[in-house]
This record gives C-alpha cells, sequence and structure tokens, in this order.
C-alpha cells in the first residue's frame, strides 16, 4: 500500500504547490483529504482549457491543470466559512496527521483552524502552512504566484536570451516555483513525521514560495555571494562549462553537454578538428570559459555540417553527452518515458473514453513502490464517505449537513 499507508492528510491546499505536496503524498500510500469549496472548487479547475471531455465530446469541470496535481485524493467539499464547516474541519484534524494549507496568513486564525487551534486538539499533528513570502517579514501579507515569484526570487534574470540578442527576462515554461515549494514543503513534512515517530510530537512548518526559490538559485546564487558579480543571462549556455549549449546542425539544433575536459577532446575528434583540443585557449574548461566568445562560434559552424541525427548518434558512441531537443509529442512517446512509467492511464468515470492519461511519479522504490489508485476527483465525490468513515456520521446527519450548504456531496457534478 506504499510507505506511508495508514497516514491521514488532510489538505486545505489549493492551486499547485500545496496540492504537488499532497499529490506525492498520496502517491507514497497516504490518504489524501482534499477540502474544497462547494460549487467551485480548487481554483485550477477552471483554469482551462484544455478540459477533460465527456462522452459526448463536451467539456466537463475537469481541467488539465487540476488533473496534473490531484490523483490519489478524495474530494470533500465543506464550505470552511461557515462555523459548521469550520466543526468539520476540527473534526477531521482531531483524526489527521498532517494538515496542509496555503491561505493568506491569518485567514484560518480567524476561523479557529490555525495551528495552536488544532494543536490544542491534536497534539501529535503536523501542520504546514505554505504562502508567497512565509508568515513573518515585511511582505508576509501579500498574495504570491508563481510568476511573481519567479520573477522576485531571481530566477527570470538568469533565463532568456542575453540583452545584446534581443532577450528579456523569462520564466520558465512551467509553475516551477510551485513545484519546487511543494517538494520542498513535503520533505519538511516527511522529516516532521520522522521526528513525531520519535518524540510523539507534531509541529509546525512554515514554507514560502520566495523562500524555497532563492534556495534553488543554487549554483548561480552562491556564485553571486562568491564574487559580487550580477550574473547575466545566457540563453542555453551553462555559466561555467563550456560548450554546453543548444546547437544548430544542418537541420535542427540539439544539445551538446561537455562537462569535462577529456569529453572536449572526444568531441573534438568526432568534429574532425582534434587541434582544437590543443589549442590553449580551449584545452581546460576554466580557459574554455574565459574564451566562450571564441569557442562557441567555432563550434556552431562544425555542428552546421551535419544533420542533428548524426551528431546525436556520432557523439553518444564516443561517450560525449548530447540529446535531442524534444516537444511534448515526443516526449511522451520516447520509449525510455514510456518503459520509466512516466506516462500513466488511470479510470476516470466522466471521461469520454472512460478513463485518464496523467505524469508519472518518477520515484522508483523497491520495497514500497508509488501507486495510483485513484484519478483526480469529481468536486465533492467522496464528501458522504469520509464522513462517514472517518467521523462516523450517518446519512441522516450528511443530509442535514447538505441541507444547510455546509457541504456539498457532489450529486450533480
Amino acid at each position: 500500500m506504499g510507505p506511508l499507508s495508514g497516514v491521514v492528510v488532510l489538505d486545505l491546499s489549493r492551486i499547485l504547490a500545496g496540492p504537488t505536496a499532497t499529490q506525492l503524498l498520496g502517491d507514497l500510500g497516504a490518504t489524501v483529504i482534499k477540502i474544497e469549496r462547494p460549487g467551485k472548487g480548487d481554483d485550477t479547475r477552471g483554469w482551462g482549457p484544455p478540459f477533460l471531455k465527456d462522452r459526448e465530446g463536451r467539456e466537463t469541470r475537469e481541467s488539465a491543470y487540476y488533473m496534473s496535481a490531484n490523483r490519489n485524493k478524495r474530494s470533500l467539499a465543506v464550505d470552511i466559512a461557515s462555523e459548521g464547516g469550520q466543526a468539520l474541519i476540527r473534526k477531521l484534524a482531531e483524526k489527521a496527521d498532517i494538515l496542509i494549507e496555503n491561505f493568506k496568513v491569518g485567514d484560518l486564525k480567524r476561523r479557529g483552524l490555525d495551528y495552536e487551534s488544532l494543536k490544542a486538539l491534536n497534539p501529535r499533528l503536523i501542520y504546514c502552512s505554505i504562502s508567497g513570502f512565509g508568515q513573518s517579514g515585511p511582505y508576509a501579507a501579500r498574495a504570491g504566484y508563481d510568476f511573481l515569484i519567479q520573477g522576485m526570487g531571481g530566477i527570470m534574470s538568469l533565463t532568456g536570451r542575453p540583452d545584446e540578442e534581443g532577450g528579456e527576462p523569462t520564466k520558465a515554461g512551467v509553475g516551477i516555483a510551485d513545484v519546487m515549494c511543494g517538494m520542498y514543503a513535503s520533505n519538511a513534512i516527511l522529516a516532521a513525521l520522522h521526528h513525531r515517530h520519535v518524540s510523539g510530537k507534531g509541529q509546525y512548518i512554515d514554507v514560502a514560495l520566495l523562500d524555497t526559490q532563492v534556495a534553488w538559485l543554487i549554483n548561480q546564487g552562491v556564485a553571486y555571494l562568491t564574487d559580487g558579480e550580477v550574473p547575466p543571462r545566457r540563453g542555453n549556455a551553462h555559466p561555467t562549462i563550456v560548450p554546453y549549449n543548444a546547437y544548430r546542425a544542418s537541420d535542427r539544433s540539439f544539445i551538446i553537454a561537455v562537462g569535462n575536459d577529456a569529453q572536449f577532446v572526444r568531441f573534438c575528434e568526432v568534429a574532425g578538428e582534434p587541434a582544437l583540443a590543443e589549442d590553449p585557449r580551449f584545452s581546460k574548461n576554466a580557459d574554455r570559459v574565459r574564451n566562450r566568445k571564441e569557442l562557441e562560434p567555432i563550434v556552431e559552424r562544425l555542428t552546421a555540417k551535419q544533420p542533428a541525427d548524426w551528431w546525436i548518434a556520432e557523439l553518444e558512441k564516443a561517450g560525449v553527452p548530447c540529446g535531442p531537443i524534444n516537444d511534448l509529442e515526443q516526449v511522451f512517446s520516447d520509449e525510455q518515458i514510456l518503459h520509466r512509467g512516466m506516462r500513466i492511464t488511470l479510470p476516470h468515470e466522466t471521461s469520454g473514453s472512460g478513463s485518464v492519461d496523467l505524469i508519472g511519479n518518477p520515484i522508483k522504490m523497491s520495497e514500497t513502490p508509488v501507486t495510483y489508485r485513484a484519478a483526480p476527483p469529481r468536486l465533492g465525490q467522496d464528501t458522504a464517505h469520509v464522513l462517514s468513515r472517518f467521523l462516523e456520521m450517518s446519512d441522516e446527519e450528511i443530509a442535514d449537513l447538505k441541507a444547510k450548504n455546509i457541504i456539498d456531496t457532489g450529486d450533480d457534478a
């Protein structure tokens, strides 16, 4: 059932950072209860097209964006703005091991659903708050979205073509700040879970998009801290390795990633220019970095002589790292991607085909592999089941809550 089988996660998050963390926990076997607003649900349900289509070819309420981060979860539609809804969350928190939320700072405290309030009911609770800027500091009250954080956190200043080529700061093509924040959050949660096994105590976790974005500036960030020079945008080039770039072959661009001097020698041999590796301007990587403006045009002239497939085949035989630049059609039909289970199919009752294709989990574990137990749920589809199983509520009690608009059972979804 997975290494986290038996762990109950109460997921009050939405959009991408929190759902990324909870989907990972769900893939590892945890029971994830996704709390959603009745009638609307997670904001990303409406972030389309594309939307999943039903048997008549009509768009459903399930966007591709929503489906990307919400498998292995149970949807419980509860109005937490109501006192009755807040009471349900408190009762569920008493049963939960982990709670994740990404409300604005102070929102849940006003509703009596903050860490201190729920800790009093369940001292073993691990409570993780994900926000744009953290729970403290001058920006704490601000809303934070991935695009804003990529800009404020510096990654856009490193991404895109150089100024002299007419480039501008550019965001990544996916919500990488959100996704990485979710990864850090899940790591912290697992560490807190281990600590609880030892101490018996839960704890509070404060994770911010901006903090995690700065953390994964990695070598570029530390380069600035080391020499005080602001790194420029370099397009596809590497700041400290050359040649390590996308190069134009006679038909299309491809990637060469020479990681050491021996690989450079082999590249020059394949290119028919062995003397280039003996040139004192280029023989060592540090020299190639200092003289990149001289070397890069030479490499480009060489690669333009043959098609990309020729280069990839010959360089692979020589042990020089290289590869194609794939679009997503090529990615999801690639034999290695398929072999590794990175494209999966799960049953989905509203899909016209009866199933939905999703991206697989990259973690491969020998004893406790990830599991794919359920496609992303319809809004409120598990409300009755969750309240019955975890709170032992009767059909009559559930019907009463629905009549009071405190919950939605998803009957009309």
